[in-house]
């Protein structure tokens, strides 16, 4: 199942409020992401018929192996463009959305390159 940016966005959101609230909702998806429930529900059936995440008998969102793997890689980009716009002086705020906007734009490949170049130095 091919992944677009919103799908993504949805796994790394599940991701960090499993981080900080350690249960997770379909409500909870929506306030944090200021979206809609029924938004929510439409991205939850797509990415639970994709095989990232599964529901269980109590409406509770879990992460499958596949979609924490996506969740994580995209986590860890976020964080280093914000992290990085801000060291350069971008407003944190602005930063946060850019990154966003970052994250689904450069490869994996690429990431990797930059977050490695950096580390060194370069």
């Amino acid at each position: 199942m091919k992944l677009y940016a919103s799908g993504e966005d949805y796994l790394e959101a599940i991701l960090v409020l499993h981080k900080k609230m350690g249960m997770v909702r379909s409500v909870d998806v929506a306030r944090h992401m200021e979206v809609s429930k029924p938004s929510v529900c439409h991205a939850v059936a797509t990415l639970r018929d994709g095989g990232f995440l599964t529901m269980d008998e109590d409406h509770f969102l879990h992460l499958t192996d596949m979609g924490r793997e996506v969740a994580e890689k995209i986590y860890e980009r976020h964080q280093f463009f914000t992290t990085q716009l801000i060291t350069a002086g971008v407003d944190p705020e602005i930063a946060e959305y850019e990154a966003c906007l970052i994250e689904h734009a450069v490869s994996q490949d690429s990431f990797e390159k930059i977050r490695d170049a950096h580390k060194q130095g370069k």
